[in-house]
């Protein structure tokens, strides 16, 4: 496939985002330009908003997996593109429409001449939240199509176009989505003694959240609270009733996610007492790490270097990702492809370099057909 066509299949993709398990427009898509290609090998199966697509392989000794995340997040765009969003509020900032357009097109090469191995390409949706790998990876439709290995890909803004970067291990960190609700007893900003103000036990709290990552976590592990929004309140002569934390945790091991949130529960539980308040707390979506297997990640370096493409070790990151619970359960790896974007991931001018697609369909082919 020439970069052409792959840039205007990420361009048609870039002005439909859609939020998790709301895919339609997305899926369809997707549907359409898989009905296009040479059928012979090709078995299509949809799960809810997502499709899994299996190309029978000339041998099929066993089935790769190569998973895309295909949902936008709730961003507006500021990128100033010609072919920006159509969907208001809506963006795909993370750089799902780039996964989705290089797995088409590492598809429609195995379409036309299929590998040795039997290939599963996974179009998942909602990884954005509220989680998608986990619910696919327990369906039945996964029963009929469970690959023996299994990867993928996420765009890397500050890696160079033409570069590649993994490492066996931690690669992502395990995550935990983080909501607490405050109710108290509102009132006349003249009278406070007559009431329990949440702006302030709420205020508190925040700070309160920073020790426990100072003194209750092992400084030889890691871990992260971050409150992102707070709100509370109705105009500024009132003593707010109610207030709303969210935010986020995200930790390098299991044990340390479950060390923060026992913590942030005892917390809760004191401030409760100490402020005349209830403190509810929802922790929503929660992934879990990714861990590539390491002689995975040493087979696709070997493979990378065989090509004119740069491979480069990585750091850990305290990003998330929900393909963690693919790994947890298959042997695998995922890996960054350079986009060279001044702008970051889930920002609203996000402007990855499309070159960058034909570098990743090449790898993502090579890979399939070699791992």
């Amino acid at each position: 496939m020439k970069q052409e066509m792959l840039t205007r299949i990420r361009r048609e993709l870039h002005q439909i985002p859609e939020l998790g398990f709301k895919e339609y427009k997305t899926q369809q898509y997707l549907l359409d330009y898989i009905n296009q290609l040479p059928q012979e090998a090709l078995r299509v199966e949809m799960w809810r908003t997502g499709i899994f697509v299996r190309v029978q392989g000339n041998v099929g000794q066993k089935t790769i997996g190569y998973r895309a995340d295909i949902d936008g997040l709730p961003l507006t765009e500021e990128t100033g593109y010609e072919f920006q969003s159509t969907h208001d509020g809506r963006m795909h900032a993370c750089g799902h429409d780039f996964h989705m357009t290089i797995a088409l097109g590492a598809l429609t090469r195995l379409a036309q001449k299929p590998a040795d191995d039997d290939v599963v390409f996974l179009f998942q949706p909602a990884e954005e939240g509220p989680g998608g790998a986990e619910p696919m990876l327990q369906s039945e439709a996964m029963d009929r199509h469970r690959p023996d290995v299994i990867f993928g890909l996420h765009v890397a803004p500050e890696l160079p176009v033409g570069s590649v970067s993994s490492k066996p291990g931690l690669l992502f960190a395990n995550t935990s989505e983080l909501f607490i609700d405050f109710k108290g007893v509102g009132g006349h900003a003249a009278f406070p003694h007559l009431t329990h103000d949440m702006v302030v036990t709420a205020s508190a709290f925040v700070s309160h959240l920073q020790q426990i990552v100072a003194r209750r976590v092992d400084p030889l592990d890691s871990a992260v609270i971050t409150i992102g929004k707070i709100e509370a309140g109705t105009v500024q002569n009132i003593i707010a009733q109610a207030a709303r934390l969210e935010g986020t945790i995200r930790t390098l091991s299991p044990e340390a996610m479950e060390k923060v949130k026992g913590e942030i529960e005892k917390v809760a539980r004191g401030y409760e007492i100490a402020n005349d308040c209830d403190i509810h707390i929802d922790y929503g979506a929660n992934y879990h790490q990714v861990f590539n297997d390491a002689e995975q990640v040493q087979h696709f370096e070997k493979i990378v270097k065989e090509t004119d493409y740069r491979f480069q070790d990585a750091n850990m990151a305290m990003t998330g990702e929900d393909f963690g619970y693919m790994l947890k359960e298959i042997p695998g790896f995922m890996f960054w492809l350079g986009v060279d974007s001044e702008a970051g991931l889930h920002q609203s001018t996000l402007k990855p370099k499309e070159e960058a697609l034909t570098v990743g369909v090449n790898i993502v082919e090579k890979t399939l057909r070699n791992l």
